[in-house]
């Protein structure tokens, strides 16, 4: 059984010390330890089992921390647990846990917490989106205990002593411990959970083991977290105070960080040229590891027209990316012709063949797909595109009606406010919805693994040969060679319109230091970061 100890990267080595916050040369701290950002929509819930967004997991790294957090390149290194132990079959990770980690209440942090979480998660009873996050990170039983076949308490995890977590796995995971820093896998406090029920998360009652304790919470206005002084590394977090500001519109967003109520605020779409040189040491535009598509509606109860691959094709093909890109959006975007962001490590790009066609090559193509498919001046199709709240999305679906309508289709664009899109998308309530995807973790998997037959898979795709190349590419030696063959099967079945792969395109107020700019998967942590005096 091989040691691992944690650095800034996965290596043999000493264990890693505590990463205090240290300013630059020249750098002073300021007295105001306080840092704003802007959410676009409410947080849905703090709880890590229940959470589905990218907002809400930003939230919960600051309220909770799980066994690893990533370094400042998106690297594992320690968080509850210092260290682990790797079996010589790799199938076993023995995880050894800090002493001084506590909860925000005192109590010390044990590895049991950790069995009690991801029982809870994999348990049906919890109906967490994310129990399938257990089958993908292959830890023996999660399919049965997740289907309810098997008890939570036969799931492969269990605590050897209080400082010690086993967790058996059902094939070699090479990847594993970039997932376990994944929200979902966070511990949540087991007598805190079961004394108050669903109400655990209220200001108040939420007790975590993170670098900040909850201290307000205005659903949909703000979220504010004060610096927890039960923290194991709590002497080195300089950061005081964090506040989430809730701003439906991104360019009144915009107006506020300009006004300086915000510190760090996406940009709008079409101005990040005149940004990047009015501010260019508050501008940027970085790879960031999520794609932008319109998902089809594939359930029983969707559209008829969509269940024919011709039409699917026939709309992708149609959809002007380049248009999207560059301008629209003008942040440093890429066209996406396939799911898997560009820039996720290892990541082989399929040979896509309408991506090498001119626009006018594919809508030749589209409108010929689309009379194969019985649709013209005479039977039109009329299909509805639903997006959630947010100026971006509107400009891209205002523009996706266009296009389609140099196609001969008809699309009603139908704008809902979040909650109610993710509701709808979840219970099969759409034709047509605006969806992306970020990565859960630095590997294509995070992204293939959605279209499986059990996946996330809002539409309902399912391929059994899809699936058959997923389940290879579990103990495959090289799986980016599955991967793109995966690709290649989801460029031929189109269970969604891929329009563009990201760019962290925001501002960020140039006195604010320590936020990540070459971790492609954008995660921040507030304990690494702080204010300078100007």
């Amino acid at each position: 059984m091989k040691r691992l100890f944690l650095t800034t990267a996965l290596t043999l080595g000493l264990t890693a010390p505590a990463f205090a916050v240290q300013p630059a040369a020249g750098e002073k701290l300021a007295e105001n330890q306080t840092y704003t950002f802007w959410l676009l929509d409410a947080i849905k819930t703090s709880d890590p089992h229940k959470n589905t967004d990218v907002e809400g997991s930003d939230i919960i790294r600051q309220l909770f921390e799980g066994l690893l957090n990533e370094d400042a390149k998106g690297a594992p290194i320690p968080g509850v647990a210092t260290s682990f132990d790797l079996s010589d079959d790799k199938m076993t990770y023995t995880f050894h846990l800090r002493p001084e980690a506590k909860w925000s209440n005192g109590d010390p942090v044990i590895a049991g917490d950790f069995v009690y979480s991801w029982q809870r998660l994999a348990n049906p009873e919890t109906a967490s989106e994310y129990a399938w996050f257990m089958e993908l990170m292959n830890v023996e039983n999660a399919t049965a205990v997740v289907k309810g076949e098997k008890k939570p308490e036969e799931l492969g995890v269990k605590a050897v002593d209080d400082h010690t977590l086993v967790v058996k796995l059902t094939t070699p995971t090479p990847y594993f411990p970039k997932m376990v820093t994944h929200a979902s896998t966070f511990p949540v406090n087991p007598k805190v959970v079961e004394a108050e029920g669903d109400n655990w998360t209220q200001p108040g009652k939420l007790v975590g083991n993170g670098a900040y304790v909850l201290k307000s919470h205005d659903l949909g206005v703000q979220i504010s977290m004060d610096k927890n002084p039960n923290y194991w590394d709590a002497a080195n977090v300089v950061m005081e105070h964090i506040k989430g500001l809730t701003v439906n519109d991104n360019n009144v967003a915009l107006t506020r960080f300009q006004a300086g109520e915000l510190d760090r605020v996406q940009i709008p779409a079409g101005q990040y040229p005149r940004l990047e040189k009015e501010s260019p040491n508050e501008a940027i535009s970085i790879p960031y590891s999520c794609t932008y598509a319109y998902l089809f509606n594939l359930r029983d109860n969707g559209p008829e027209a969509l269940k024919d691959v011709r039409v699917r094709k026939a709309l992708s093909y149609a959809m002007q990316r380049d248009v999207v890109v560059n301008q629209i959006l003008q942040g440093g975007q890429k066209p996406a012709y396939n799911w898997t962001h560009w820039a996720i490590e290892g990541f082989k790009m399929p040979d896509i063949d309408y991506a090498k066609w001119t626009q006018a090559e594919r809508l030749e193509k589209a409108k010929a797909l689309l009379a194969e498919a019985g649709y013209g001046p005479d039977k039109p199709l009329k299909l509805t595109l639903q997006y959630n709240t947010d100026e971006n999305h509107k400009k891209i679906a205002v523009a996706a009606q266009q296009f389609y309508k140099q196609l001969g289709v008809q699309i009603e664009l139908n704008n809902v406010e979040w909650k109610v899109h993710t509701d709808r998308l979840q219970s099969g309530d759409f034709q047509m919805g605006r969806y992306a995807w970020c990565a859960d973790y630095n590997e294509a998997s995070t992204f293939l693994d959605y279209f499986r037959t059990t996946g996330m898979n809002y539409g309902k795709y399912s391929n059994p040969a899809f699936d058959k190349l997923m389940d290879e590419s579990k103990t495959s030696e090289d799986p980016n060679a599955q991967y793109t063959a995966a690709e290649q099967i989801l460029a031929e079945d189109m269970p969604l319109i891929p329009i563009y792969q990201y760019a962290k395109v925001d501002m960020i107020r140039d006195d604010i230091k320590g936020l990540p700019t070459e971790n492609v998967m954008n995660d921040w942590y507030a304990k690494d970061i702080y204010r300078i005096q100007k």
